[in-house]
C-alpha cells in the first residue's frame, strides 16, 4: 500500500485469493498476519499488504477485527451486495465523480484514477489501483431491489369535502347540516289545530 488516497495491493491477485478463502474458513477473532499464513495458507511478504486493503475497504476495523460487512461476505445471500458496499467504501473519491464507475469502461476508470490521485495515467499506481478496484469488483452485485408499490402500505383515507361521493365515517373540519320537514296537515278549517301543530314543531324541532 503506498500513499495513495486509493486502496490497492501490488499483486492484486491476492486480493482473489483471500476473498475466496474468507468464504469458506472461519471468522477469526481478529484477522492478522499469523491467521493469513495459517488459517489462509497464504504466507509470504507479498500478501500482508492485502490486511490494509481489507481495513480501506470496510471488512476489517482499524484493529484487524472483522466488521458485519466481513461477515455478511461470507454469507453467499448477501456476498455481492456486501462486496458492492466494500467497493463504495474503499473508493469513494471515484463514486463521489461518477456513482456508476463500476460499470465504467477500463479507460474512463483509468482516467478517473488519475483525476484523483494525480499521478500519470501510465505510471505503475494507476496500474495496481485499477488492478485492485476490478479484483474486488468481480465479487460485487450492484442490483437492487426495486420497492413495488403495492407495498407501501394502506391508502390513507380521504376527507370528505361535503361532497357525497367522499369517503364514509371521515368528517371534515366545517360542515353545515339542512334539513327539510315535511307536513301532512289534516283537512279542518279550525285555526285552533294549525296552531297547535306549529306550536309543537317550534318546541320541539325548531329550537
Amino acid at each position: 500500500m503506498a500513499s495513495s488516497t486509493l486502496p490497492y495491493v501490488t499483486g492484486y491477485g491476492t486480493i482473489t485469493k483471500v476473498l475466496d478463502k474468507i468464504k469458506t474458513a472461519s471468522t477469526p477473532p481478529r484477522f492478522t498476519q499469523d491467521f493469513l499464513a495459517t488459517k489462509l495458507n497464504m504466507s509470504g511478504g507479498s500478501q500482508r499488504p492485502v490486511i490494509p486493503f481489507l481495513k480501506r475497504t470496510g471488512f476489517l476495523g482499524s484493529d484487524g477485527v472483522p466488521t458485519d460487512l466481513y461477515k455478511r461476505f461470507r454469507n453467499s445471500a448477501q456476498s455481492g451486495a456486501a462486496a458492492a458496499e466494500a467497493l463504495r467504501i474503499g473508493y469513494k473519491p471515484l463514486y463521489e465523480i461518477n456513482e456508476y464507475v463500476h460499470s465504467a469502461k477500463d479507460a474512463d476508470l483509468r482516467g478517473l484514477i488519475v483525476q484523483v490521485t494525480g499521478a500519470e495515467e501510465d505510471s505503475q499506481t494507476v496500474k495496481v489501483v485499477v488492478g485492485s478496484f476490478k479484483a474486488l469488483k468481480a465479487f460485487a452485485d450492484f442490483s437492487v431491489a426495486v420497492a413495488d408499490d403495492d407495498d407501501a402500505g394502506p391508502d390513507t383515507p380521504a376527507v370528505d369535502d361535503g361532497d357525497t361521493g367522499g369517503s364514509p365515517g371521515v368528517l371534515p373540519s366545517h360542515i353545515n347540516l339542512g334539513y327539510t320537514i315535511n307536513l301532512h296537515l289534516p283537512a279542518t278549517s279550525d285555526a285552533a289545530v294549525f296552531n297547535a301543530i306549529f306550536k309543537s314543531l317550534r318546541e320541539h324541532l325548531l329550537r
